[in-house]
């Protein structure tokens, strides 16, 4: 989105807009001509390559009326979305108010506004500097969120912002005491009424209280008053309002009391400027813990932007300099030394070393770096040197993006917010309502002196009723939850499968590169009597580096991983339909199926206890014969991942059943399904079967969440409940997902449910305290408990418990940042699944 010209632009001055539905010349001509037309436009330039219109202008222009000129045209300007900071936000009616601002604009599609992180999300064509101004208008200040600074300057001012509430809290605090004491102390400290009246007097009394709570009110507590009155007058009431309007009736009423007594009724004459000053003092502390608590719960984004390196080393005109990370450029050679973090992504062009990539992974072991391998940057280089080309820099890097996609899930809205929202819109004009009629009904039911009565117990219920602890109640949650996730290596692109993950009862799981490596290896060698295993591993793999099969392939990096030296091959030849054959190491070796030994005279029944099992367990046996003798037997297959037996029963204890959906015929399928305890096995699916086979899952058994990593699993990803895609895999699946574990390991998928279940219990209980404490707390403020039990609650006391009551929220959201993943702490869960005997109606009907 571009800002819209509000000075006479000068020759130069000019924007940038996108267009979809250009297909030629023919509408690049209409495009210009039509943006041409609009008053005060220069000169319109349209890209049909770049899809872009560069307009200058000769006088100012409302960016609208070029959108509409474009719309006109029959094209379209695609939405895009900005970030906004939004300060001045205090509760959710605040929230409210920013949301109904931002959706008035013409060409805002979706607003979404977050009270914990302070943001607004805005998708649609209208320019920024509209969308500000709105913000503006609505009593609130906003900026552009715009690049890598924007989290330090978030930080910048959060801390400015906790630093003068505690400058006011203290000044508030130091004058209020005496304010406290004079009043307070009089009715609960023996003697000291009768000292006042014998030394300054009750009036002088009420005079000092006066010059305190005067210089308390309007000082540190004027941020009140500055956006609550406001607020009052354009009809969008917030928290701030209930506090200026409840505190100033006190003040106000007072003053009345203390210099022109005779306006009130005969034993209503009283000053209640403690409770003014208490009240103001008390929800100013609440403020500031909420600011530190608020600020603790981001430090999951401010430990990953931590991670980025601050200057790399890089190679230039035939030495090494050091510059700013933000001046690395693609193609750029860098070079780590031991113990540094890798400032940007790239490939290692020279040495060898182990990085930790905990930082992305969650994986504590060290990965083994060399030519050819890919660095990430923020990782920790260990022993070795590095140099290497860097592939990815800036915004483009794998931790940049994953910080984008933190910030996105927490600055979401789960499905479960639309409550409170619809109870906000409504809440503080309704306790307004309340309020008033509180006083009146006191004013004409309540025992004298009424008018006493109906005024404290309408400033109760105006300042017990702030909706700061409804507004926090789930961003809170969100973002504490979403930054647990990425510590760990679960990330959520969206917020809303936090709350969609929990109500999984099918994980339903691709074979090959979830459950398994994803490319075949060498699993079995058993050699004959009279041959040596190192020999034979080396002269058939001799024979396969002359094949392009992957077995062929497995075969040869099983022998370069144990380091044997490959003898020299002639004369290889291709058998069609049964191996290959070729001299090595001066013999004859043939390798091939069971019917090639039988082709050449040999009996494969040698190894026939072997073939069973290996046939049991999904793998198809291949033979080796050295010298007109059979040597040996081979299987080759696609190993399961190690971490997946453990990832399937801590899915089994979480209480879901777990599915595998493979291409595999149903023999190979459920020899690796059944050690794993899988409960459900869908064989033989094509790959645009998968979407059918999860589709089906949902109607037999409820929400899915379906794991995949490869091209062929997006739609599968997209049509389940919840699309998992592991960050291994390609980046179309990892576009298609909802979660991305950022490791190759499944343990991710526990965890990430686990983790969801935790957020969504947390933010339970944080709405359920926030709306109890509302419902329990506002007739206790109006007075129905006192023609019964004579109990009023007192206004001092209202405002400690509304400001105690965000501080707890917040500090229940908070104990998300201990909660630990269940495949770390291994605890058994009572509600421990067990897997069911009777096959499901999909595997049933699947082949």
């Amino acid at each position: 989105m571009n800002a819209p010209l509000k000075n006479p632009p000068d020759s130069h001055q000019a924007i940038s807009l996108p267009i979809e539905g250009m297909s030629c010349a023919s509408c690049v001509g209409r495009v210009e001509k039509a943006l041409k037309s609009v008053p005060g436009v220069k000169d319109a330039s349209v890209n049909l390559a770049t899809e872009k219109a560069e307009v200058s202008f000769e006088a100012p222009t409302d960016r609208r009326a070029l959108v509409a000129a474009i719309e006109d045209a029959g094209y379209s300007v695609p939405s895009a979305t900005v970030q906004l900071a939004v300060e001045g936000m205090t509760c959710a009616s605040c929230v409210g108010n920013v949301e109904h601002a931002l959706k008035a604009i013409p060409g805002v599609a979706e607003a979404t506004v977050n009270l914990a992180t302070e943001r607004a999300s805005v998708r649609g064509t209208a320019a920024t500097a509209d969308l500000v101004e709105a913000i503006e208008r609505a009593g609130y200040a906003a900026r552009l969120l715009d690049g890598g600074a924007a989290q330090d300057d978030t930080d910048a001012r959060k801390d400015r912002e906790q630093a003068e509430l505690k400058r006011d809290v203290i000044l508030a605090a130091a004058l209020t005491l005496p304010v406290l004491v004079m009043e307070m102390g009089s009715h609960l400290i023996p003697g000291m009424h009768d000292l006042i009246m014998r030394t300054i007097g009750m009036q002088g009394n009420w005079y000092f209280q006066f010059a305190l709570t005067t210089v308390i009110l309007f000082v540190p507590s004027i941020r009140f008053y500055e956006k609550g009155f406001p607020a009052l007058a354009r009809l969008a009431p917030d928290m701030n309002s209930l506090v200026a309007v409840g505190t100033m009736a006190a003040y106000a009423y007072s003053m009345v009391a203390t210099f022109a007594p005779s306006l009130l009724p005969a034993g209503t004459i009283n000053v209640y400027y403690e409770a003014a000053a208490v009240i103001v003092t008390l929800i100013l502390l609440g403020r500031w813990l909420e600011a530190r608590a608020r600020g603790r719960t981001s430090e999951a984004i401010k430990r990953l932007v931590g991670l980025q390196a601050k200057v790399a080393r890089v190679r230039r005109d035939g030495g090494t300099v050091e510059i700013a990370i933000g001046e690395v450029a693609p193609g750029d050679v860098v070079e780590v030394r031991p113990g540094e973090r890798v400032p940007v992504d790239g490939e290692v062009v020279e040495g060898d070393s182990y990085i930790d990539e905990s930082m992305i992974t969650g994986e504590p072991i060290p990965v083994a770096k060399a030519a050819g391998s890919q660095v990430v940057g923020g990782t920790v280089n260990q022993k070795g040197a590095l140099a290497f080309r860097a592939t990815a820099v800036g915004g483009a890097t794998v931790l940049s993006q994953i910080i984008r996609m933190v910030e996105e899930a927490q600055g979401s809205k789960l499905p479960i917010q639309a409550l409170v929202d619809r109870v906000t819109m409504y809440f503080v004009p309704a306790v307004i309502g309340v309020a008033i009629l509180t006083f009146l009904a006191w004013l004409v039911f309540g025992p004298e002196p009424a008018l006493t009565f109906a005024l404290v117990n309408a400033v109760a219920v105006l300042i017990i009723a702030c909706p700061c602890a409804m507004g926090l109640a789930t961003p809170t949650s969100i973002m504490v939850g979403t930054g647990r996730g990425a510590e760990m290596g679960v990330l959520f692109r969206k917020g809303e499968a936090l709350q969609l993950l929990k109500d999984a009862k099918v994980v339903a799981l691709d074979k090959t590169g979830t459950l398994t490596e994803g490319r075949p290896a060498l699993t079995d060698l058993e050699v004959a009597e009279g041959f040596d295993r190192a020999e034979v591993l080396a002269r058939i793999a001799a024979v396969e580096t002359k094949s392009e099969h992957p077995i062929a392939r497995a075969i040869v990096e099983a022998a370069e991983v144990e380091g044997l030296a490959l003898p020299e091959i002639s004369g290889f030849e291709s058998v069609t339909g049964f191996g290959v054959k070729a001299e090595a190491g001066g013999a004859r070796i043939e390798v091939g199926a069971d019917r090639y030994m039988r082709k050449l005279g040999l009996d494969p029944g040698l190894f026939a206890r072997t073939a069973e099992r290996l046939g049991g367990e999904g793998k198809t046996p291949l033979y080796a014969a050295i010298g007109g003798r059979l040597a040996a037997i081979v299987a080759v297959a696609d190993p399961v991942k190690e971490t997946t037996p453990e990832a399937i029963a801590a899915l089994h204890r979480l209480g879901l059943r777990v599915a595998m959906i493979t291409g595999d015929n149903r023999r190979t399928a459920e020899a690796i399904a059944r050690p794993l305890g899988i409960d459900h096995v869908i064989a033989e699916v094509l790959p645009d079967g998968k979407v059918e086979t999860v589709k089906a899952l949902k109607a037999e058994h409820g929400k899915v969440a379906f794991v995949g990593d490869g091209i062929n699993d997006a739609p599968a990803l997209a049509e389940a409940d919840v699309g998992i895609a592991i960050g291994t895999g390609t980046d179309i699946a990892i576009e298609a997902a909802d979660v991305v574990l950022m490791s190759g390991s499944l343990k991710g998928v526990p965890n990430a449910i686990a983790l969801s279940k935790a957020t969504i219990r947390n933010i339970r209980q944080n709405l359920f305290w926030a709306f109890a404490y509302n419902t329990a707390l506002i007739p206790v403020a109006a007075g129905v408990l006192y023609p019964a039990f004579g109990i009023l609650l007192s206004p001092v006391l209202a405002a400690g418990a509304m400001a105690l009551s965000s501080v707890f929220v917040l500090g229940n959201a908070l104990r998300l940042r201990q909660w630990g993943p269940p495949m770390e702490t291994g605890r058994p869960d009572p509600a421990a699944h067990q897997a069911p005997q009777e096959p499901s109606r999909i595997e049933r009907t699947a082949t």
